[in-house]
Formats: C-alpha cells, structure tokens, sequence
C-alpha cells in the first residue's frame, strides 16, 4: 500500500501550517508514515481505514528486530501518534488509535514464559522480516520465538535443545529441565514448521565443527547461550 497522494499532500499542508516544521522533519514524517503503510499491506492490510493499534505496534517491533535504536523507535512513535492525532481530527481516521501508543520503555528482564499477546505480536513481526530477508539468522529467530511460545518451555532449556531432541512424528521435543530431569514437550504445528524451516533451509548456512547437535546456533556456529537467546526476544519485543 503505497502513500496515498492525497493524504499525504493534506498532511504535508499540515506539518508545514499548523506545526511549522522544518523540511526535513516533513520528509522524517511522510517517510515514516510511508514505511508503516508498506509493512501493514505485508500483513493483508489493504485499505487505509483499516488501520489498527495492533498494525502500528508489528510495524515498530518489525523495525527493532532489524536493529533500529531505541532512540529511533522512540522517534517513530512520536511521529505516528502525530499523524493518527491528525488523521482522526480530518476524518482520514474514524478514531485516534495512536493515542496509547507508547515509547520503548527501559529494558526490563525478559519473563522465562511469554505471554499469550506479545509472542503474537513478536511473531508476527518476526514472520514479516524472515519474509523480506530471508536470512539464517531471521529463520533462526523466528523458529527460537516459535518453540518458547508454542511449547512454554524456558530460555534456559531451549538452549540446551540437540538435533536428536525433536520428535517431528508426536510434534514434540525432549528438555532438560531443572534438576536435570528430562521431559517430553509437545509444540504447535506452527512451532514445529518454523523449526524445520530454519534446520532444514538455514541452520547449515552458520555450522561448523563447533556446532555439535545444538538446534540454536550463533554467528560463529557455536551453541547460543541464555544471553544471546533472550536479546533476540528483547529486540523482537523493544516496541510491543
């Protein structure tokens, strides 16, 4: 969904008449507003007054998991919530969606169990860059977030996840939990299909002979650990 002419005509009047901003503060604004438009129409979303709170919120979580600042997303907030603000009084938007939209809030320790709403919205964003890059590491992530939320086991006991722990016929995979006790875990076929996707089509792209049987590897092969696992939800989550 490209920047309609006509809105984005109105709303530049706007930004140049009633908020006197500068030229490139308009061109921040149309851009940002451009980038959301593309990203929601990545979603199915096809007409403009369909928009949702939901929409915007993927949208800023989409540009965190691809490595944009704080700062940044803080930025694009303010700058959304403007236009909504905007687009509501001019009848472009039936209501102010954008009014609870809030900044990135200061980085919190990440729960061992996601909850229902943001592993939705994380994975959702997480769905939309594998899409666009394509890349091991997207594919990584994305099946990393999948397995958490479709079998609620902890960071910890992802890790640990080898090869041989995966039961693709029951759908379920083996952890080892605390007091090194051993258990069967069943995930959701959406869990188990990212997973595949990412052994089966990426894993190889980042292997060598340190990987072992680690299902979650790193840049530089090796097994992930806790810290590297739980940046990746933190990013996938920073705008949520």
């Amino acid at each position: 969904m490209a920047l309609d002419i006509e809105l984005a005509t109105a709303y530049r009047s706007h930004l140049i008449t009633e908020r006197n901003l500068s030229e490139n503060s308009i061109r921040a604004y149309l851009a940002d507003l451009e980038s959301l438009l593309l990203h929601i129409n990545q979603l199915g979303v096809t007409e403009f007054a369909q928009l949702e709170l939901n929409h915007i919120r993927s949208w800023l979580a989409n540009l965190s998991t691809k490595g944009a600042a704080r700062s940044s997303i803080t930025r694009r907030v303010v700058s959304i919530r403007a236009f909504t603000y905007w687009g509501a009084r001019s009848g472009w938007l039936s209501s102010d969606i954008g009014k609870d939209l809030i900044a990135p809030k200061p980085e919190r320790n990440l729960p061992d169990v996601l909850d229902v709403q943001s592993a939705a919205l994380t994975i959702k964003a997480l769905e939309v860059r594998a899409q666009e890059e394509a890349s091991a590491s997207s594919l990584r992530d994305l099946a990393l977030v999948e397995v958490l939320y479709g079998s609620g086991i902890r960071i910890s006991e992802l890790v640990g996840l080898d090869l041989g722990d995966i039961d693709r016929q029951r759908s379920t995979i083996k952890v080892l939990g605390k007091g090194s006790k051993e258990r069967i875990v069943p995930i959701g076929l959406p869990a188990m299909a990212a997973l595949d996707n990412w052994i089966n089509n990426a894993r190889a792209e980042l292997a060598n002979e340190s990987s072992g049987s680690a299902v979650f590897i790193g840049s530089r092969g090796k097994r992930i650990d806790q810290r590297v696992a739980r940046s990746v939800v933190y990013q996938a989550m920073a705008a949520i």
